[in-house]
C-alpha cells in the first residue's frame, strides 16, 4: 500500500513547513494544559476563572497562590511538550528516529553533559553579570523601560515560586521547573526546530545557533538573553554531537534543578557562614573562578566532542537536507 494511503507524507515534509506544523502543535498543547490547570485550580482549590487572574496579579495574597500557580504552569508546559512529541506521527517517523537517532554510546553522557552545566557556572555568572547591566542605545529607551519593568514583574514571581519551605515544596518545584521544561523545551528547541533549521540551511552551525537565539528570545527576558543564548549553543551543540535527545534534556535538567537545590539550601540556612551569599544576585564571580571554569568547560566540550562525534548505529534517522541528501543530528553534513 502507498505510503500516503496509510497516513504517512508520499514525499520528506520541508523544514520550515515541519517548524510551522511544530508552532500549531506546541500552541495547541500549550491551550489544552492551561485549560486543563485551570479547570483543575477551581475544581481543587475552589477558585473562580475570574479570581485566578487575581492569583496571577498577587499570589502571595492567595492561601493556595503556589500551589495553583505550579499546577497550571507544569500542566502548560507539559502541554507544550506534548504537542511537539507529535511531530514523528507528523512526518511519518518513528519517536526515537525523529528524537533520537543515535543510542547512547554510554550511560555517561547525560552526566558529562549534567557535569558540564556544573563547571560552566563561574563562567556564566560573568555573562550574567554584564548582561544585567547592559544599556539600550537612546532610541530603544522607551522599549528598555518596558523590558526591565517586565524583568522585574517575572523576576518577582519567580522569586515567589521558588520559596520552598519544606522539602516537598522543593520537589513539587524540581518537577515543575526542573523536569517538565527539561523535557518540553528540548523536544520543541533542539528536537523539532534545531534539526529542521540545520536541514534548512544546511549547516550544523547555522541551525545551532539560530535555534540558541530563538530558544532565549522566546522567554522574553532581554537582560538575560546572552547567557541563555550561550546556554542553548551548549544544549544546541550537545544534541547535534550525540544525535539523542537524553544528552541536552539532562544538561538542562541539570542548570534548573541545580539552581533550585541551591536556593533551598539558602533558604534552610545551610550557608549561615557566609551572610553574604546570595544565590539572586547578577554579580560576577571571581575572575580566576570564571577563568578556571572556561578552561574546564572548554577541555570537558573538546573530550565531548571527541567522543560522541562519530555515528554508531544504522538507526539515524533518515531526513532529507535542502541538497537531497540525507542527515540527522550525529551524522556529518556533506
Amino acid at each position: 500500500m502507498p505510503a500516503a494511503m496509510k497516513g504517512f507524507p508520499a514525499r520528506p515534509m520541508h523544514p520550515l513547513l515541519q517548524i510551522l506544523v511544530l508552532v500549531g502543535l506546541a500552541f495547541a498543547g500549550l491551550c489544552l494544559g492551561s485549560f486543563v490547570g485551570l479547570v483543575l485550580a477551581t475544581q481543587v482549590y475552589g477558585y473562580s476563572l475570574a479570581g485566578f487572574a487575581q492569583i496571577s496579579a498577587n499570589p502571595a495574597g492567595s492561601p493556595h497562590g503556589w500551589a495553583a500557580l505550579m499546577l497550571l504552569q507544569g500542566l502548560s508546559l507539559a502541554g507544550l511538550g506534548a504537542g511537539a512529541a507529535l511531530m514523528p506521527a507528523v512526518v511519518g517517523a518513528p519517536w526515537a528516529g525523529y528524537f533520537a537517532p543515535r543510542r547512547l554510546g554510554s550511560a555517561g553522557w547525560p552526566l558529562a553533559a549534567g557535569a558540564l552545566i556544573l563547571v560552566i557556572v563561574p563562567l556564566m555568572s560573568v555573562l550574567v553579570a554584564w548582561n544585567a547591566d547592559v544599556h539600550f542605545p537612546a532610541f530603544l529607551h522607551d522599549f528598555e523601560l518596558w523590558a526591565r519593568a517586565k524583568e522585574d514583574q517575572a523576576g518577582a514571581l519567580t522569586k515567589f515560586l521558588t520559596q520552598f519551605g519544606t522539602a516537598g515544596r522543593l520537589l513539587v518545584g524540581v518537577l515543575v521547573i526542573a523536569v517538565v521544561p527539561a523535557v518540553a523545551e528540548e523536544l520543541v528547541f533542539r528536537g523539532v526546530i534545531q534539526q529542521n533549521l540545520v536541514r534548512w540551511f544546511g549547516s550544523r552551525h547555522a541551525g545551532v545557533w539560530a535555534a540558541a537565539a530563538i530558544f532565549s528570545a522566546i522567554h522574553f527576558q532581554f537582560f538575560g538573553f546572552v547567557p541563555r543564548f550561550v546556554l542553548g549553543l551548549v544544549l544546541g551543540y550537545l544534541y547535534e554531537w550525540s544525535g539523542n535527545i537524553l544528552v541536552p534534556m539532562a544538561a538542562h535538567f541539570t542548570n534548573n534543578a541545580f539552581q533550585l537545590v541551591l536556593l533551598y539550601l539558602v533558604q534552610r540556612g545551610a550557608f549561615g557562614w557566609n551572610t553574604a551569599f546570595d544565590p539572586d544576585s547578577t554579580e560576577a564571580l571571581p575572575w580566576p573562578m570564571a577563568v578556571a571554569s572556561a578552561v574546564l568547560a572548554g577541555a570537558l566540550l573538546w573530550g565531548l566532542r571527541q567522543r560522541m562525534g562519530a555515528p554508531d548505529s544504522p538507526r539515524l534517522m533518515r531526513t532529507v537536507s535542502r541538497q537531497g541528501v540525507a542527515v540527522g543530528p550525529g551524522q556529518p553534513m556533506p
